[in-house]
């Protein structure tokens, strides 16, 4: 018998800008351009490399403008989740083509490198067997589209911008020790979508002539800090002519950050004050029932 099992460390928090990646020029969005991300190997072939993105020497005659109702998430001790709306129009100066118009909208939060273990039963005791070592996956990712992902996006479009849920997996951290690294990243993805932290809701976004376009996107409680990148993707015949970028921000405040900090910052009085309420719960609730047994 097998079993898999996904083990995850916490990696910096990865910066995003609001900005369209397809403007005229680098500096016709309200903020600056962000930078080329450098070339990386994608799943789940880690030989084979990352298709580059063309600039565009001229804007796209169809170009996404769009807004988010929130920019940032403050993460409260009563925090259970968010939603954010994603809407938006299509600014176009030419007649509306022919051929269907479709949008993709993905939220990603901060990466982190992982490991994934399989676990194998050997003398009645269950031991890490396997692994494969992902050098960076979203602790968050979700996707969100006009109609069916598979029928859409084009496979070379989707290599582009790693928009499907198995290429959001980054490269893997060296040369995987198995000869089928295939049954991990898709057990990766299996136990996040069942906890709800990978998302791919398909016909989610409502799209009003050709023109408008909204959606609702559900952040889970359990988030990680960071600027959790969003972008939309419109597509004709299965082809990306222009995409927006945007961020949200998303923090911890209040009682929830400074507990956050002081684990960090001061663990030694951290844990002796996890040991002074852990004590004063026990005591009190040994008074409770010391009270319900004399009454």
């Amino acid at each position: 018998m097998r079993a898999l099992l996904v083990c995850a460390v916490v990696f910096g928090p990865v910066g995003a800008l609001a900005q369209s990646t397809m403007p005229t020029h680098p500096g016709a969005g309200l903020l600056p351009p962000l930078a080329a991300p450098e070339p990386y190997p994608l799943f789940p072939d880690p030989g084979r490399p990352r298709a580059a993105v063309p600039e565009n020497a001229t804007a796209p005659p169809e170009q996404v403008v769009a807004g988010l109702s929130d920019s940032s998430v403050a993460i409260t001790t009563s925090f259970d989740g968010s939603d954010i709306l994603i809407y938006g129009a299509i600014k176009r100066e030419t007649p509306i083509p022919d051929e269907p118009l479709d949008v993709i909208v993905t939220i990603e939060a901060p990466s982190e490198p992982l490991t994934i273990w399989r676990k194998e039963r050997r003398a009645g005791i269950w031991i890490n067997a396997a692994q494969v070592e992902v050098g960076a996956a979203p602790s968050y990712y979700a996707v969100a589209t006009t109609g069916p992902l598979d029928q859409i996006l084009a496979p070379d479009w989707d290599d582009r911008y790693r928009i499907s849920l198995p290429l959001a997996l980054r490269a893997f951290a060296g040369a995987p020790d198995v000869t089928d690294s295939v049954p991990f990243t898709e057990a990766l993805i299996r136990i996040r979508q069942q906890n709800g932290h990978y998302r791919l809701d398909e016909g989610a976004v409502t799209l009003v002539e050709d023109t408008l376009f909204r959606t609702d996107i559900r952040l889970p409680a359990n988030l990680v800090e960071g600027d959790y990148k969003t972008r939309i993707f419109l597509l004709r015949d299965g082809q990306v002519i222009d995409a927006y970028r945007a961020a949200i921000e998303v923090r911890k405040v209040g009682l929830e950050r400074w507990l956050y900090r002081l684990a960090f910052d001061q663990p030694f009085l951290y844990g002796l004050m996890s040991l002074a309420v852990a004590v004063a719960a026990g005591w009190g609730a040994s008074a409770g029932f010391r009270k319900l047994r004399r009454a």
